[in-house]
């Protein structure tokens, strides 16, 4: 299997993301609600809410900005599940290279992803820390489109294609447990769940940008067979 280099992905798809700021009484913090990669040329009235051919669930949104930084919304934690998606022009990250080489395979057009959490932390260590840090001082886990505040707005994330799967490739952190259990709960009666799960674990999931080279293109490989 061939690993296409990202300079060719760029050429095949568009990316788009909705980033908004959530204000607590303590703090502001940069978010990322969802992401949408569609392929060149594919027209779609409304992203944010159209049929997938597949979605991710994945950990958080990582080093993923917009490429024209906006004036972002901000949206009191109170109002969270009042929160208007408005996309944007997204600049890729290697995850995201991953996605789209499995969607080459697949003969994909749209895929979604969203994550066990909004917050945008590039480091996957000091990012467990700050949500931890955000449950513990504000007694909340809206930062998560998972949480009972924002049911409405996960069920049409969750909007997909029939036959579609939806990927679960959040990692395999100990650490993430917490956020791990209230996805789990909310997806227990999805149709089509499918991942690639670490041996003798109920729910880790195996995230598709590992470090070493080879094991990168064994995930594209892996993931593709498996769907």
């Amino acid at each position: 299997m061939s690993f296409i280099p990202a300079a060719e992905l760029k050429k095949e798809f568009d990316v788009f993301g909705h980033f908004y700021s959530l204000k607590t009484p303590t703090e502001t913090y940069l978010c990322r609600s969802s992401l949408e990669i569609i392929k060149k040329g594919i027209s779609l009235d409304s992203p944010t809410t159209a049929k997938a051919d597949a979605i991710f669930v994945m950990m958080n949104p990582g080093s993923s900005r917009p490429l024209n930084k906006p004036d972002e919304l901000v949206v009191m934690e109170s109002n969270i599940s009042k929160l208007k998606i408005e996309l944007v022009p997204t600049k890729p990250d290697t995850t995201q290279y991953q996605l789209m080489r499995v969607m080459l395979i697949k003969n994909w057009n749209h895929v979604r992803v969203i994550n066990l959490s909004d917050l945008r932390d590039p480091k996957s260590g000091s990012f467990i820390k700050l949500s931890s840090q955000y449950a513990q001082i504000n007694q909340s886990d809206s930062h998560s489109i998972f949480s009972n505040f924002r049911s409405n707005e996960l069920t049409r994330k969750l909007a997909k294609k029939d036959t579609a799967p939806t990927v679960l490739a959040w990692g395999v952190s100990d650490d993430l447990d917490p956020l791990i259990e209230k996805a789990v709960a909310k997806l227990k009666n999805h149709q089509r769940i499918s991942g690639l799960k670490k041996d003798e674990t109920d729910n880790k999931y195996y995230h598709p940008l590992p470090t070493l080279q080879k094991d990168k293109v064994a995930w594209v490989k892996n993931i593709s067979s498996v769907l």
